[in-house]
């Protein structure tokens, strides 16, 4: 059975925020899968696009994990879905038996359990493959075990047998500020030489605040190594700088951070070395109102665009204003947002949407994936009602972003 796809028309007539067409691309909004039992839901939907022979679309594998609603943060084995026909449909959900949870031993305690979470896939042009990164989760009694090791994680794709391989753990250089460190939600730049500039973020064990870098990893097809990190980045606000992704546009490179009260952005000339960091703020001054949800990038040759969600978008009702998804350009000078630029990319429909991915799916288009996170607002997480009653049924959308003219960028 394949999950054929929703196409949707978004009314804009009813916002109360200017909305403007942008003359680089169109948005063709999809859905690839939608339905929710009211105990699990998907989250994390990622994808990453194999290249055909010329002439062909791309093999377009997606990965999503199952979320126990009654918890928080509890996930479970890695799944996929794909799709060879530019998301007119799409497999079933597999799951993948490498990801399941294994036992883990720390501290003498007895009934932990791991496995991987915040996984990206991307591929890997240097080595022909499809390279996926996040990093490790630990339970105790089906509970995230709040003092806990974390390492970043990664797994490599088989496109013949279409498994994941057994994920391995990055050795990082010891010292015990590494110890809690690790690549979640992030976004990478490969260079031409098949270096990988991998962002992540690090804290000793059972400290507040986190810390975000950039390294330079290499990467031989199977086994992913660190060679060195850049500037060390945080704030003295609450947990620091986190999740972050990062992108090059115009030989420069732009990195983006999570933080409690605001988003961050600073910029490098050689993807190491980073300016201070600088709230995000729109072209007039004022703050964007993106706070503890992480953004990403969409790199186009001729303009920088960032997605995101904010406050002041008639979205109280959604928890930590996570949706909608907003995309906008961005003055790679003054690292700010061109407000006039800003535009709903998927719908708001009660739900939250704040770990979305990006995907460069050829020269022409860039998708933008993100599920419907069916948990309710607070101080019941478990009662899904109502973001049910809003409208949201667990949906996997998909936005297209059409290019009007060809990324001259893209690999």
């Amino acid at each position: 059975m394949r999950f054929h796809l929703v196409t949707i028309l978004i009314a804009l007539t009813t916002t109360s925020f200017a909305v403007a067409a942008h003359p680089l691309y169109t948005i063709d909004l999809t859905v690839a899968q939608q339905g929710f039992d009211n105990k699990m839901c998907w989250v994390h939907a990622r994808a990453g696009a194999i290249p055909g022979p010329a002439e062909t679309q791309p093999t377009v594998v997606m990965t999503m994990q199952k979320l126990d609603i009654s918890g928080s943060d509890v996930y479970y084995a890695l799944n996929e879905i794909r799709t060879t026909d530019s998301g007119a449909t799409w497999t079933e959900p597999k799951e993948h038996a490498s990801f399941a949870r294994v036992p883990f031993s720390w501290k003498g305690k007895p009934s932990l359990e791991t496995t991987v979470c915040d996984f990206t896939p991307r591929w890997h042009s240097k080595t022909q493959k499809l390279l996926g990164t996040g990093h490790t989760v630990v339970y105790e009694d089906n509970r995230g075990l709040r003092v806990r090791p974390r390492d970043t994680a990664y797994a490599v794709y088989d496109t013949e047998t279409q498994s994941w391989s057994p994920w391995k753990t990055l050795e990082m250089p010891s010292d015990l500020k590494f110890d809690n460190s690790g690549a979640g939600c992030v976004q990478r730049v490969d260079l031409e030489n098949g270096d990988i500039l991998l962002p992540t973020y690090f804290k000793p064990i059972g400290t507040d605040q986190y810390s975000t870098t950039v390294m330079r990893c290499h990467f031989d097809g199977e086994t992913l190594k660190y060679v060195e990190h850049g500037s060390e980045l945080s704030v003295a606000v609450k947990r620091g700088l986190y999740e972050p992704s990062l992108t090059r546009f115009s030989e420069q490179f732009y990195l983006t951070m999570r933080n409690d009260d605001d988003g961050y952005v600073t910029v490098s000339d050689d993807g190491l070395t980073y300016n201070e960091p600088q709230k995000w703020t729109y072209d007039d001054g004022e703050v964007l109102g993106n706070y503890n949800t992480q953004q990403h990038w969409v790199s186009h040759s001729d303009a920088l665009f960032l997605v995101y969600t904010r406050r002041g978008a008639d979205n109280d009702h959604v928890f930590r204003h996570r949706a909608p998804l907003f995309i906008a350009q961005v003055d790679p000078e003054k690292l700010q947002i061109i407000r006039a630029s800003e535009q709903i990319l998927v719908p708001e429909k009660g739900a939250r949407m704040g770990n979305f991915g990006v995907t460069e799916i050829s020269a022409n288009e860039t998708w933008v994936t993100v599920t419907e996170w069916m948990q309710g607002p607070a101080p019941n997480y478990s009662n899904p009602a109502p973001v049910v009653e809003r409208g949201a049924d667990n949906r996997i959308w998909v936005a297209k972003i059409k290019w009007t003219q060809p990324n001259r960028s893209f690999p």
